[in-house]
């Protein structure tokens, strides 16, 4: 992976726009999905994946586990779980020691009321 990518600021992408974003075709994407539990996009109600920003940070963090570190499927599965325990552990010193970013709690808790909005129609 070369450079980073804009990912646009948006709730939800369909696997199409996520391939194209990530350079990853859709039968790797959801090939990935059965070797990586963290990658698991729910489905809307016509049964199609919508990815989000997480979703497609982490096809990116996949991506350069694999093609650009050469980490085999496993391996990058381990590798994952263990960045993912190291998140989880500075986020429980964080709550801890009161070092939350409230900014960044009510932008998510603002996107979550969107999605909202938007299932509810």
């Amino acid at each position: 992976m070369s450079a980073s990518i804009e990912i646009p600021d948006k709730l939800f992408f369909k696997i199409g726009e996520v391939s194209r974003l990530t350079d990853v075709k859709a039968h790797v994407l959801r090939y990935w999905e059965s070797e990586f539990p963290m990658l698991n996009p729910p489905k809307n109600r016509a049964d199609q994946r919508v990815y989000r920003k997480k979703d497609i940070e982490t096809v990116l963090l996949i991506k350069k586990l694999l093609y650009d570190e050469n980490y085999t499927i496993s391996g990058a599965r381990k590798k994952m779980r263990e960045i993912r325990s190291g998140e989880k552990s500075r986020g429980q010193m964080d709550l801890f020691t009161g070092g939350v970013d409230r900014k960044k709690v009510q932008a998510a808790i603002d996107d979550l009321e969107k999605a909202l909005r938007i299932i509810e129609g």
